[in-house]
């Protein structure tokens, strides 16, 4: 059976009318985004927002907010989620490089992650990612470059 595009797929899946027969190229959801309950919001070619119900008391660290390393996954969640729209069979990516900000601390609070493409290249993609919390406020800025692999490189991803 052919395999549809990423993105096809994600739109299906987030409409509720993915059939047992509808299959692409990517895992979703991820084994990641199942443990920690990413749930994807909203996709569009090359961009996608993924939401988690953030609570220091399960996603916690040592001063008693929510993790920054969490914060990190969801932005990482949605850039991979947006690069993966791009993907076409026999190509694949992997993150080569991510920086985040934190502008403000979370306790509890449903987060937005959102990711835009700066530049898209043939191989290179530049993203930025908004975090924001339920009162609309950014919580962290996300730049990440991706890199798309083809062929064999792909292979095995």
């Amino acid at each position: 059976m052919p395999k549809i595009p990423v993105l096809d797929y994600l739109i299906h899946q987030l409409a509720g009318t993915l059939r047992p027969d509808m299959e692409t190229n990517m895992k979703y959801p991820t084994a990641i985004s199942r443990t920690l309950s990413i749930g994807i919001t909203a996709v569009d070619y090359g961009t996608a927002t993924v939401e988690i119900a953030a609570d220091a008391l399960i996603h916690g660290n040592q001063q008693g907010t929510v993790h920054g390393g969490l914060i990190c996954e969801l932005a990482d969640a949605a850039i991979g989620t947006a690069h993966s729209t791009l993907m076409t069979e026999g190509q694949s990516f992997t993150t080569i490089e991510l920086k985040i900000n934190f502008y403000r601390p979370v306790w509890k609070s449903k987060l937005w992650a959102t990711a835009r493409p700066l530049q898209s290249g043939k191989t290179i993609t530049h993203y930025s990612c908004e975090v924001k919390n339920e009162e609309d406020k950014i919580v962290a800025m996300v730049t990440s470059t991706v890199m798309t692999l083809h062929q064999d490189k792909a292979a095995g991803r």
